[in-house]
């Protein structure tokens, strides 16, 4: 994989028309006290592209116009949380509230003010070394359960609040938090070369990647990334200016250093800025200069086969949807501008060769979700499995024919409720491969029929499982007694379960 550029919200907005697609290139550093958060974009309103934009805004978010002020409400809470002891089951509990609430509100304070999904972007949080040692592990935790991919400590002796390595390197110690989730980022140039090599391998221990701020030079950049690399114990973050000359300083160096070495991040970029840098990282041997890309769904479903530019992608940065070169027309291609069925863009990847693209988007549409021109969603005809079973059920809900027993299910709560227990207990007891394998596919089905009911689709539910498996605190996960009960009393059984 190429060593492609990503976006650090410093000083500048994260949920603007220009930058709310920033992040997309799979990766965004944020500064939580600093950048200016959400510029709150009203329902319905329309992009500079013609693209419908949508925001839920909760009234928590409306009441907070400075994200300074919203991260301090999550520290405040986070504080609360470790200063809580867990010497009784009253305070463990109160404890537990504590921490569901503080995490809940660094889910808002991503997902609603800086527009950041964080179940597919890999989202690295610079919080503050002060902070994380006055919270214990309690501040890192909660932005990690909310989704965040990992913690940055910076080391800047050189600014007015500034962090020594020695303070860096304990606040690391107090998180608590894997190696791999923890980067130590160097201010400048002068910060790295006073720092780095006398204590790389007490660092080595604690962090995953070392990030270095420095400008845009390109001889620079390759020593440094060469001085991070040499031992493989860490990969590298360099952290340039944005600029719009910077590209092919991005292109030359990330064509200069071995695959999956590390990242450019550039500072406060524009879409034009990123998306020029991100392109120029990639290579192509077709005549035309073209990329091929696959489309796909959050669930990794291919939807079909186009082509990208370097404009292309620029134009898909900027309006956060599905933008492609069409071949025919000799322009670009925005997916839906006809048809009405257009793309929302959740993440763009490059293959291991670095000649080829992945855009991850959700297909959208009034009635028929198509991303062919046969109206079908793949170009492949229909889905089969699990995505034709959601299609088959929301029409159901829709237009049951008669005698439907998924419309009984639909409209008779009681019975989707009890063949829910009825279904996974049986599950449970099946005791050769076939057999479970028949009564996963019955607890299957009545677990779509209920997302139906309720509007959940598999995207939704793909989403919930990626943001757990960023989380770094994990509950007990005893059965709970009541439900137990209640299972037993649907099925017919006493309260031993006979």
């Amino acid at each position: 994989m190429a060593c492609l550029p990503y976006p650090t919200f410093h000083l500048s907005p994260t949920k603007t028309y220009d930058t709310l697609a920033l992040p997309s290139v799979g990766r965004v550093r944020i500064h939580p006290q600093s950048c200016p958060g959400a510029m709150l974009i009203p329902d319905n309103t329309t992009a500079n592209d013609g693209a419908a934009v949508s925001s839920s805004i909760t009234e928590t978010t409306c009441c907070i116009d400075d994200p300074a002020q919203y991260y301090d409400t999550i520290l405040q809470k986070t504080l609360l949380q470790c200063n809580t002891p867990q010497d009784t089951k009253e305070n463990k509990q109160i404890y537990k509230k504590y921490m569901k609430q503080s995490v809940a509100l660094a889910s808002l304070y991503l997902s609603k003010f800086l527009g950041v999904d964080t179940s597919i972007v890999d989202v690295e949080m610079v919080l503050p070394v002060k902070d994380v040692m006055e919270s214990d592990l309690c501040l890192a935790a909660c932005f990690l359960d909310a989704g965040c991919q990992s913690i940055v400590l910076e080391v800047d002796t050189q600014s007015g609040s500034s962090s020594s390595l020695q303070d860096v390197m304990m606040a690391c110690q107090v998180c608590g938090v894997p190696r791999e989730r923890m980067v130590i980022h160097f201010g400048s140039l002068g910060v790295f070369t006073e720092c780095f090599e006398d204590k790389r391998g007490e660092m080595g221990d604690k962090f995953g990647v070392v990030s270095v701020g420095m400008d845009a030079d390109l001889n620079l950049m390759k020593k440094v990334a060469e001085e991070i690399v040499k031992d493989k114990a860490f990969k590298f973050v360099i952290q340039i200016p944005s600029s719009d000359d910077v590209c092919s300083t991005v292109g030359e160096f990330a064509k200069s250093v071995k695959e999956d070495q590390g990242h450019v991040s550039l500072i406060d970029p524009s879409a034009q800025q990123l998306g020029s840098s991100y392109a120029s990282c990639l290579k192509t041997d077709r005549a035309d200069g073209l990329y091929t890309t696959v489309v796909c769904t959050r669930s990794n479903e291919a939807l079909g086969l186009v082509y990208s530019s370097k404009e292309s992608i620029v134009a898909a940065l900027q309006s956060a949807r599905g933008v492609y070169y069409s071949r025919s027309r000799n322009s670009l291609w925005r997916k839906g501008d006809t048809s009405g069925h257009h793309q929302t863009l959740h993440r763009i990847d490059v293959d291991c060769d670095g000649d080829a693209l992945r855009f991850t988007v959700t297909q959208n549409g009034d009635e028929t979700k198509a991303f062919c021109h046969l109206n079908t969603l793949t170009c492949w005809g229909e889905p089969r499995g699990l995505r034709h079973l959601e299609g088959v059920l929301q029409k159901r809900l829709v237009d049951a024919p008669a005698g439907s027993y998924t419309k009984r299910l639909f409209e008779d709560e009681e019975l989707l409720r009890d063949k829910l227990v009825e279904e996974a207990q049986e599950l449970n007891e099946a005791d050769t491969k076939q057999h479970v394998a028949e009564e996963l596919a019955d607890v299957i089905y009545f677990a779509m029929v209920r997302a139906a009911k309720a509007g959940v689709s598999i995207d939704d539910a793909v989403v919930e499982l990626d943001k757990r498996a960023r989380k770094v605190t994990r509950r007990q996960g005893d059965s709970k007694a009541y439900r137990i009960q209640a299972g037993n009393e649907i099925l017919g059984k006493g309260k031993d379960g006979k």
